[in-house]
Formats: structure tokens, C-alpha cells, sequence
């Protein structure tokens, strides 16, 4: 590029007969210009930029990754008939003690959560057994229960479970039994968004329509219902169920949020609507409904442009706000942050979701602040679009999926029974530990400020967070000599906070969109290694417990296997190592308990039937 710029200079001065002297200037002034445009150019990090560490390519062969494929579904035959024998039609198996669980309405949770799973395995007799107690079920929330949900449903966990059980099943199936159950189910929950702002309630009683709960309500609670009721009312025609779903959103986006750069807080108020606090997380209490910002956008046709505007108001501040790498190896994670977005350097497992996200809307859309009204972002926000102009916004997404799906593979890696800890503290300065009940540590290096300097440095090599992270594994005496819960070795950047792994999935859910979406091997032989673990740590005659301690080998166990063990882990890692793509991203949408529902688009009629406005061009 640089000579024939410079060879086009040089033959513009010969063409206009200009002097020695003439052409001497003019071969300078030629020189500036291209010096000038390259500098800019280095200033600005384009999609062509590497984005992701090269690997070697997997040598596992076709047949072994079959065989892999047929060692979850056998993982799962095991757990979902221990399930059958000493647990149904109760909600969950006691592993270790083959007891039952009550703790989601008492309707048979685990049984509601494995249905589509069982539909993509092949498993029609578990399917066909499981139909009968489908149809008997009253949904009615008298039913005994052995935890606190006594006469009431809650609402989040009832939607996720067995409304997008139900609702994903019949997609898959076609069996007009699934249907007719979700429709029941839907409208006796319902009466939840009877508040004045239209947030749903904590919980309702189906039989009454009552509701109970505080007058607040936490982001993930009211914020994740929306897919689920949107599909449902594609299939009745019932325009109540799409404004059950359209409140949610319009109460989102009216909501004012600029102080605090257009990210959703975890606190908001069920009567007027309005924020109820200023603590930021992607974790507990928050996570999935950030999830279904994009979610409700890809699966509506990518049509609902509220939708988009808050998912990318919302990553632009996680990226300039919440992104933090670790000090000894430059480890990307992502924090919660409180009143003036002071960061705890909490890790949660919770929030391992993210990178799959990312990943996914990476892969989906063709992102670009462009989307991006700039006028309602306020002074935060836009001071966020100010430095994130600089980039291309679809590699910055990928680059902080790769950064953040290494750390949460590593939390698994590095540990001794190869299971992954629900919490870990990372403290922003090696060898500083803070004493316990001390305040956070409000230092830490942010993630945009080392992409900066990277950038203006001229991007060269892998961009912060990215690049070979070798695990760092303790030593018996390290374990033998620690506390357990609190084991501090600085070379890996973090403590234990909650040593106990409850077989949750976000992890693996992050591995395999980040392997469909990239196609990298090196995310399969990961999952494959997580398999390993919870197969030799965890597995019971029964089914799988989950581990009260990481750091122990074998791992030492809780008579607990939660029905999303059934319905996530499982099933991501048989679509992670199945070679054909059953589940299309283009085609198909997870909730957030990884119940799969086809993308649509509304028909004229129905748009006009719901009030749902024409797509803006």
C-alpha cells in the first residue's frame, strides 16, 4: 500500500512538469499525508484484527466425539431414571439418600425441566412415561411443599422451568398436550403482573390469583419472562400473553437510567416502576434478565429495536465499567459494582453465562454503535460510546467472550477435583490480601483501560485478556496447609469465596456457544474435561449430588441434584460434543434454562391483532 501511494505522488509531480525543488517539497508533503493516515488508521482497531488465541487443531477423532455424545446421554439416562424411581412425581431425587425435594410447587419440577431434553436425545420412553403426569398436573399451589413456597407459585422460577419446559418441548414435539398445559399454565400465572407498574410479582397464587411478595422486586425476577410469554402468545393468539411480555419491556425502556450509563440495576420498585437502588451485577439477582435483552431481539425476528438499544447500552457499560483483568495473569473477569461504581472483585459462576451471550450476539448480529441512539445515553453512557467508537464493536464482543469463557474454564481447571467454585475474590494487587469484614478494594486494572493502552500502543499482539493462560494448580501441601474456603495463593489471582459447586451450568453453556459460534475444537476437549470431573466426582447409584467442597478429591458431596443439572448441563454438553448442530442459533433461541424456541416473525395480523408496531426501517 505505502509504495504505490507514495509512487502515485511521485508521478502526479512528473505529470505537472514541476522542478527538482517543486518535487522535493511535494515528495515530503506525499510522506505526511500517508504518515498521518497510518497513524490514524493504528488508532482504530478494525474486525480484521486477531481476536481469539490460535490452538492447535483437535486431533479427537469423529467416532470419539460420538462416543462422547452417547456417554452424556448415558449420564443423563442414569440420573433422569434415579429421578423416576425414587423421586417422581416429586420435584427433585436426594442422590445420596434417594429421598425427594418439594421445593418448586411440588408439580414434579425435574420431570417439566428434562422433557425437551429427553425430545433431543432420542429418549421416547422416558418422553412417553413422562406425559401422564404432564396431563394430571392441577398447577395448583396447595400442593405440600418442603420449602417456603407454601400457597403461592414463584413466579420466576415456575416460568423458566416449567412454562419454557412445557413451551420447548411442544416446539420440539408437536404434541398438542404440551400446548394445552402451557396455555394453563400461563394464564394462572398471569395475575403475577397485576402490580401498578406491570413488573411481575415475586409469586402468585394459582388457584385465587393473589399475589405475595415485597413492594420491590430484583432485575432477574420481574425481567425474565418475556421470551417465554412472547412465543406463547404467538402459538394461542392470546394478546394478553403478549402484554405480559410487552410491559416488562416498555417498563425497561422507560425507565430512566442514564446516571448509571444505561445499565439495568438490580433493584427496582413494583409500583412505580422506577429503579430501586444502584447496585450493577451480571450475577445473582440480575443475570438473565440482561440475557433476554438480546434474546427477546433474535427471537422476534430481530425486530424489537427497544430491545437492542438496552442489550448494547447494557454490554457497552459492562465493558467500560465492569470488566477487570487480574494483576499476576492478566485474567479477564467480570464484577459487580455499587454506588458510584465502586467493584466488589466478586467472580460469580452465575456469571459465566456472559460469555456465551456475548458470543452468541456476536455471532447473530452485525453489532455497531451506529445501532446506538446516542442522545439517551446521558454523560456515563456517552462517555462509554466515546471510547468504544474507537473499535469494531463485534470484535470487542468476541474478544471479552474469549477473555471471560477462559477464566470461567480455568476456575474448573485449576482446581482439584476439577469442578468449578460458585464464588472466587479477586484481589487487583498480588500479595495483598484483605482481612476478613475489611471494605472492598476499590482499585483493580479495568479491562477498557488496558485495551486503550494496547490500542494506542499500537494493538499489537493478542488484546488484554486474551492469549495462552496456562492453569495453575496447587500442590497437596498448599491444600493440606490452607483453609479450604480461603486459600490464598497469589500466583492465581483469586481466593475461594464459596468453595461448593451446585452443578450449575453457566460455564458449559458458555463453552458450547463459544464452540458453535467459533468453531475452535479447543472449547469441546474443554467441556470434555469438565464432563470427566462431574462424571468421577459427583455421580451417585442414584444420580449426581452436588459438591459442598471444590478443593477435596474425591470431593466431599450434598444430597442435592437441582432439576437444571437435567435440564442445562446435560444438555449442553450432549449439543457441545453431538456433531450435528441440533440446534441451530440462527433457527433457535435458549431461555435461561436452556429450553431451545424457534425464531419467528409476526405476521401482519398480528401485529395489528397485538398493537405491535410495524419494524422501523
Amino acid at each position: 500500500m505505502l509504495p504505490r501511494m507514495f509512487h502515485a505522488c511521485v508521478e502526479y509531480c512528473r505529470a505537472r512538469r514541476l522542478t527538482g525543488r517543486h518535487l522535493l517539497f511535494a515528495t515530503i508533503g506525499c510522506v505526511f499525508v500517508i504518515t498521518l493516515y497510518y497513524s490514524t488508521l493504528q488508532n482504530t482497531v478494525s474486525s480484521s484484527e486477531i481476536w481469539r488465541t490460535i490452538r492447535p487443531v483437535s486431533t479427537t477423532p469423529p467416532h470419539v466425539w460420538k462416543q462422547r455424545a452417547e456417554a452424556v446421554k448415558n449420564a443423563f439416562r442414569h440420573a433422569y431414571n434415579g429421578y423416576e424411581r425414587h423421586a417422581k412425581p416429586h420435584d427433585e431425587l436426594r442422590p445420596l439418600t434417594n429421598g425427594t425435594k418439594d421445593n418448586f410447587n411440588g408439580w414434579g419440577v425435574s420431570l417439566f425441566d428434562s422433557l425437551d431434553t429427553m425430545i433431543m436425545m432420542g429418549l421416547n420412553d422416558e418422553f412417553a412415561r413422562a406425559l401422564p403426569v404432564v396431563s394430571r398436573a392441577t398447577f395448583e399451589t396447595n400442593a405440600p411443599v418442603t420449602n417456603r413456597h407454601v400457597g403461592y407459585a414463584p413466579f420466576f422460577e415456575t416460568v423458566i422451568r416449567y412454562l419454557g419446559g412445557l413451551l420447548s418441548a411442544y416446539a420440539l414435539s408437536r404434541e398438542p398436550l404440551l400446548l394445552q398445559r402451557a396455555d394453563d399454565l400461563g394464564r394462572m400465572l398471569s395475575p403475577a403482573f397485576d402490580t401498578p407498574s406491570g413488573f411481575p410479582a415475586f409469586g402468585v397464587d394459582t388457584v385465587t390469583g393473589e399475589t405475595v411478595g415485597g413492594a420491590s422486586g430484583v432485575l432477574a425476577e420481574i425481567a425474565t419472562c418475556q421470551v417465554e410469554y412472547a412465543y406463547l402468545a404467538l402459538l394461542t393468539g392470546n394478546k394478553m400473553y403478549w402484554e405480559n411480555a410487552d410491559v416488562v419491556m416498555k417498563g425497561l425502556w422507560k425507565a430512566n437510567v442514564t446516571r448509571l450509563g444505561g445499565m439495568l440495576p438490580r433493584r427496582w420498585n413494583l409500583a412505580t416502576g422506577n429503579p430501586g437502588d444502584e447496585f450493577l451485577s451480571v450475577g445473582a439477582a440480575a443475570d438473565s434478565a440482561h440475557e433476554y435483552l438480546l434474546k427477546q431481539y433474535l427471537l422476534t425476528g430481530k425486530q424489537d429495536k427497544e430491545a437492542l438499544q438496552l442489550y448494547l447500552r447494557a454490554t457497552n457499560h459492562i465493558f467500560t465499567h465492569m470488566l477487570y483483568l487480574s494483576e499476576a495473569r492478566d485474567l479477564l473477569y467480570v464484577t459487580d459494582t455499587n454506588r458510584n461504581f465502586i467493584p466488589s472483585h466478586n467472580f460469580e459462576h452465575l456469571s459465566c453465562f456472559l460469555p456465551g451471550l456475548l458470543a452468541l450476539g456476536a455471532d447473530q448480529l452485525d453489532l455497531s454503535l451506529d445501532d446506538l441512539d446516542y442522545e439517551t445515553l446521558g454523560p456515563v453512557g456517552q462517555q462509554s460510546y466515546d471510547i468504544l467508537r474507537n473499535y469494531d464493536l463485534r470484535a470487542l464482543h468476541r474478544w471479552a467472550a474469549e477473555g471471560l469463557a477462559t477464566t470461567c474454564w480455568l476456575l474448573y481447571e485449576e482446581q482439584p477435583s476439577g469442578l468449578g467454585p460458585d464464588v472466587v475474590h479477586f484481589q487487583p494487587k498480588v500479595g495483598e490480601w484483605p482481612a476478613r469484614g475489611s471494605p472492598p478494594d476499590h482499585t483493580g486494572k479495568l479491562w477498557v483501560e488496558g485495551l486503550e493502552k494496547w490500542r494506542r500502543g499500537g494493538a499489537r499482539g493478542y488484546p488484554p485478556g486474551l492469549g495462552e493462560k496456562k492453569p495453575v494448580r496447587l500442590t497437596r501441601d498448599e491444600i493440606g496447609s490452607a483453609k479450604l474456603r480461603a486459600l490464598r495463593v497469589p500466583e492465581r489471582d483469586y481466593v475461594l469465596t464459596r468453595s461448593e459447586y451446585f452443578l450449575r451450568p453457566e460455564t458449559l453453556e458458555s463453552i458450547y456457544l463459544m464452540w458453535r459460534s467459533t468453531g475452535d475444537p479447543i472449547w469441546r476437549e474443554r467441556g470434555w474435561s469438565i464432563f470427566e470431573a462431574i462424571e468421577r466426582e459427583t455421580k451417585t447409584a442414584s444420580g449426581y449430588a452436588s459438591s459442598k467442597n471444590i478443593l477435596l478429591s474425591p470431593t466431599l458431596l450434598d444430597d442435592d441434584m437441582p432439576s437444571y443439572f437435567l435440564a442445562e448441563t446435560l444438555k449442553y454438553l450432549y449439543l457441545l460434543f453431538h456433531d450435528e448442530d441440533l440446534v441451530p442459533l440462527d433457527r433457535w433461541v435458549f431461555n435461561t434454562e436452556a429450553h431451545p424456541l424457534p425464531v419467528f416473525s409476526w405476521s401482519s395480523w398480528e401485529r395489528n391483532k397485538f398493537g405491535i408496531p410495524e419494524p422501523s426501517s
